[in-house]
């Protein structure tokens, strides 16, 4: 196991773990910036399982786009729900 391959592996694990944890939190405070940030996980981590599927897996395929994607999703998610959540405290 090369240590790439570690680094790919953790980084999609953390991000899962903490999709889950905001989620959790979510179910409990109903706070919608803790929403808003575990969807923006919930695409950095399906960003990290694609880089790993992409590198590791099927390393002759280019699904990059795709990646992209997921990542620009999940942030626009963020952003979304903090410029919601600015403009409610106002």
């Amino acid at each position: 196991m090369t240590m790439a391959l570690a680094v790919y592996a953790l980084c999609a694990t953390t991000s899962i773990a903490c999709a889950i944890l905001l989620l959790r939190s979510w179910a409990t405070t109903k706070s919608r910036l803790l929403f808003w940030s575990s969807l923006c996980f919930l695409g950095l981590a399906l960003d990290n399982s694609l880089l790993f599927y992409d590198l590791v897996i099927i390393p002759q395929t280019d699904i990059s786009i795709y990646r992209n994607f997921a990542s620009l999703l999940g942030v626009s998610c963020l952003m979304y729900g903090l410029v919601m959540e600015t403009g409610r405290s106002r």
